[in-house]
């Protein structure tokens, strides 16, 4: 779709590509909720239009949403790329999205306590045992540990994405430290300004009550007897690649943002240390990985943690959030297995499907997946952020034989699923409008009751034809427009 100067947009001539598009479908006809979008859309004059984006952008640089990319030897830190024009998830599909998305917190949450506990699912024979006790983010440390309230996962991000077909399917699961919802929170704010009449008309589910949901999480979890407990946000520091997103949580919950320096293990109990003396902490929302939190119990070698910490929390005097070893259920491999935990622990049948998923561990699947690896995209089972990743049709031959040599050197460290063609919404391209890849990352809080923010993280693929939407590969992001049932 093509603009001179003065021209409006017209989503009867716009091209899908043969692609499933979030807002209009292949005869440019907007799709249920974004009829009122469009109609905006096309009233506008296409300058206007790079005005409003040229004002958000300004309006995020001033609030300096940023991330870091690690290895960038240009800059420190970027602003987050945006697009102005929205992603629409109408409300039935809403209802049915937050469903599947409590089904399966529930779920993975049971099976996190069962494989530090007694572990049926294991002995029952539903997943190998070796393929669990063998994850890298399994934490035997926490065998036999009791978080408080009975909950691991109590913030998590899981990943979406659309097939060409329209079927939503669970890309992965995020439950060790997600990130991203302070671009949703900061998003929203700056479309609300940009196009006030049209967001107001098209009843958009809010997504302004978050921070407060999530402090009241994480106070769920204080030791009882505690009216006013303390919270902190523990970050490890500002040369993190999400330090903004932790500052603007502490500080949207009106909490301290504090480093492991800041905290100390002091008679049984852990203090942040203040300008009046010590203050004791009752609540950590951790930013930290399992390894990093306490040298005494994880890596010997960090700085970032606090020195006795995970004492103080067996003895249940402090919660943390999420639980250390919640990551066993973040692996790649199990991801697969999310089906029969489902299965297992709340006879359902899983209501939002996975992706069709190989586990090179089992070696007729590694056979098919090492002969069609320029098909594929294979995966690490422990990395995150589009790293240890090939994704086989835009790969080349070498790097198609370097994965076969690390899928042959690690099985067990690899899955591979088809090349799916993922849905895709208008996008701001210099002077014209096109159709970008995109998922979307809702988050889960997991306190007295589930709740899901409404809509959540839409990350779009900026480069033409790229299928990666993460930040640290050149992805941006969109808000996510809910809309409310008439």
């Amino acid at each position: 779709m093509s603009q001179s100067p003065q021209s409006r947009l017209d989503f009867s001539t716009y091209d899908t590509g043969g692609f499933f598009d979030e807002l209009v479908d292949e005869s440019g006809q907007p799709r249920p909720g974004g009829e009122l979008l469009v109609e905006k859309l096309e009233s506008l004059d296409f300058e206007e239009l790079v005005r409003h984006q040229a004002a958000a952008e300004r309006s995020l640089f001033r609030l300096g949403i940023t991330f870091a990319v690690y290895g960038d030897t240009k800059g420190k830190e970027k602003i987050f790329p945006f697009d102005i024009i929205p992603r629409i998830v109408p409300s039935d599909e809403w209802e049915w999205l937050e469903r599947g998305l409590k089904q399966r917190n529930k779920a993975l949450n049971l099976f996190i306590d069962d494989i530090y506990h007694d572990q049926r699912i294991l002995n029952d024979g539903i997943i190998p045992r070796d393929i669990v006790l063998a994850a890298a983010s399994y934490r035997k440390i926490c065998q036999g540990m009791n978080p408080p309230r009975g909950i691991w996962c109590h913030i998590t991000g899981t990943d979406l994405i659309r097939g060409g077909d329209g079927q939503i399917h669970v890309l992965e699961d995020n439950l060790r430290c997600p990130s991203g919802v302070s671009y949703v929170l900061q998003n929203r704010l700056v479309m609300k300004r940009s196009f006030p009449q049209i967001f107001a008309a098209s009843h958009v589910k809010p997504v302004v009550d978050y921070p407060s949901q999530l402090l009241k999480t994480l106070e769920h979890l204080a030791p009882d007897g505690l009216p006013n407990p303390t919270v902190v946000v523990l970050s490890p520091g500002s040369f993190n690649s999400a330090y903004y997103e932790h500052s603007f949580l502490a500080q949207q919950m009106g909490v301290e943002l504090v480093q492991g320096s800041d905290l100390v293990v002091h008679d049984g109990f852990v203090n942040m240390r203040t300008t009046a003396g010590l203050k004791r902490v009752d609540v950590i929302y951790r930013r930290i990985d399992d390894d990093f939190l306490d040298p005494k119990a994880f890596r010997p070698d960090s700085l970032l943690g606090v020195p006795g910490l995970f004492e103080v929390y067996q003895a249940g005097r402090i919660a943390l959030a999420n639980a250390p070893g919640t990551g066993i259920a973040d692996d790649k491999v199990i991801y697969a297995y999310v089906d029969k935990i489902v299965k297992y622990y709340l006879d359902e049948d899983m209501i939002i499907p996975n992706v069709p998923t190989y586990l090179c561990w089992d070696s007729k699947q590694r056979e098919y997946v090492l002969q069609n690896l320029d098909k594929l995209v294979v995966k690490a089972a422990n990395e995150s952020g589009g790293y240890g990743m090939l994704i086989g049709p835009h790969s080349t031959k070498a790097e198609q034989a370097k994965f076969a040599d690390l899928i042959k050197a690690h099985p067990r460290n690899y899955i591979a699923q088809p090349t799916l063609s993922l849905s895709r919404v208008p996008t701001i391209v210099g002077d014209t409008v096109e159709g970008r890849h995109v998922d979307l990352r809702p988050y889960i809080l997991y306190g007295k009751d589930i709740f899901v923010l409404p809509g959540g993280l839409t990350r779009v693929a900026l480069k033409n034809g790229s299928l990666v939407v993460n930040s640290s590969q050149g992805g941006g992001s969109k808000d996510t427009w809910v809309i409310e049932k008439s």
